[in-house]
């Protein structure tokens, strides 16, 4: 979540005419991610998250992400859903943008990571991964080699200008993946993105998964290797092998993996690593003039991609 489009009122109370959820009380920016411009909104009826859709976004994957969210909901998972307007649409203009409201969820995500929040972590997502087995519309990720590849060429002339290097060791590790990704492990729809501030605790549950705005379909253990980067190092870069073992036990929990996915974590979790980085690096190099965002530091990813590049087997990952 971020903020790069400014809301005023005017256009706002316009743009609530349209819904039954009363008139605005407050707007407020939220500031965290990179993606889209999100506020809480406060109305005479409640609180809702309101969603301005940017450049990044194709307009024409928004019904997947809002129907997906109304399928995980139906199926039982806690997660945003559509706002429909009157006449029953769920994705409006405003600012001349794509907008929508989502319903507000309950619960925080949490501030200091546990093994215990790692294990909720891993059963919801395969929960996420169960729940949509029956979604019919399909997106490919547009994130994966060919992705890689495409911001690595745009990244290339000025990579080495945040590490010495950078530009000759993203080309190899591409190639490699290239070589290396498997393509036969069990699929389906995947978050893409389920870092700590997507998800919300509350009661010692999770209370909510949100920001599907990555969702797409992939290998279903990709999205578990990109859980094991975003949940499981420490501040100071250290793996922490209880929290991996925590969050992968979790997820077996409610759905088995076969012996392929597990030998394939290494590759997948380097290929999270690279892909994390590599958006990275392109908004550090790219900022946003005014953007109520700090990029995220790239260097964060590529410490983590190093880390994986060792990794011998799964028993580094305490499985």
């Amino acid at each position: 979540m971020a903020v790069y489009t400014p809301v005023e009122r005017s256009a706002l109370d316009a743009f609530l005419a349209a819904y039954d959820v009363g008139t605005a009380i407050d707007l407020v920016p939220i500031q965290e991610g990179v993606e889209n411009s999100n506020y809480q909104l406060v109305t005479t009826f409640g609180r809702f998250i309101l969603t301005i859709y940017e450049k990044r976004v194709d307009p024409s994957d928004l019904p997947f992400f809002l129907g997906l969210m109304l399928h995980l909901a139906e199926h039982g998972l806690p997660c945003p859903l559509p706002v429909r307007g009157a006449d029953g649409t769920m994705l409006r203009e405003l600012g001349g943008k794509p907008a929508a409201i989502v319903t507000f969820l309950d619960g925080r995500s949490a501030r200091r990571l546990t093994s215990q929040h790692c294990r909720m972590v891993g059963a919801a997502l395969a929960s996420m991964h169960l729940a949509g087995q029956g979604f019919s519309i399909r997106r490919a990720n547009a994130l994966a080699l060919p992705g890689w590849r495409e911001l690595a060429t745009r990244c290339a002339a000025r990579a080495d200008e945040v590490a010495p290097g950078l530009a000759a060791e993203i080309e190899s590790e591409i190639s490699i993946m290239a070589e290396s990704w498997p393509h036969d492990l069990p699929a389906g729809v995947i978050h893409a993105d389920l870092f700590p501030d997507n998800v919300f605790f509350a009661g010692g549950r999770v209370s909510g998964l949100i920001d599907f705005y990555f969702a797409c379909d992939d290998l279903l253990a990709y999205d578990l290797a990109i859980c094991l980067n975003a949940w499981c190092f420490e501040l100071d870069g250290a793996f922490n092998i209880t929290k991996a073992r925590a969050l992968v036990e979790g997820y077996r929990a409610n759905r088995p993996l076969n012996d392929a996915e597990l030998g394939a974590l290494p590759i997948l979790a380097r290929g999270s690593a690279l892909r994390f980085m590599l958006t990275r690096l392109y908004d550090w190099l790219n900022q946003v003039e005014g953007a109520l965002v700090k990029p995220k530091d790239p260097l964060e990813y590529l410490k983590k991609l190093r880390f994986h590049r060792g990794v011998q087997g799964v028993t580094a990952y305490g499985l």
